[in-house]
């Protein structure tokens, strides 16, 4: 199956703490259907000090279920469903379903 949501998308959280929240795609993970959102699902994490980083409490992403995101339509930034068509050209583009506008170039 086609994935829906790609890395660099913009989406909205559907469910959880960060309802109604939107952010960039950074990073999909495929196996476990989960994405890793731009300011979302902040959680703090005790780390220690190594030569590289500082000690000390971060905050830092974590992944959320692909079933409490949707891609944000590009013409008014709502949650919107993806569908597929082909263009005269041959390639397979995702549109939202919303407004029928294309998500890929």
């Amino acid at each position: 199956m086609a994935a829906k949501i790609k890395k660099g998308d913009k989406v909205v959280v559907l469910a959880g703490r960060d309802r109604g929240r939107n952010g960039e795609v950074i990073r999909m993970f495929p196996t476990e259907q989960r994405a890793l959102v731009r300011g979302v699902n902040m959680v703090r994490r005790h780390q220690k000090q190594s030569a590289q980083a500082e000690g000390g409490i971060i905050s830092k992403e974590a992944s959320i279920h692909l079933s409490n995101l949707a891609v944000a339509d590009p013409k008014d930034g709502k949650a919107t469903r993806v569908g597929f068509k082909f263009l005269e050209d041959g390639r397979k583009v995702r549109f939202a379903k919303r407004s029928g506008d294309l998500i890929d170039g």
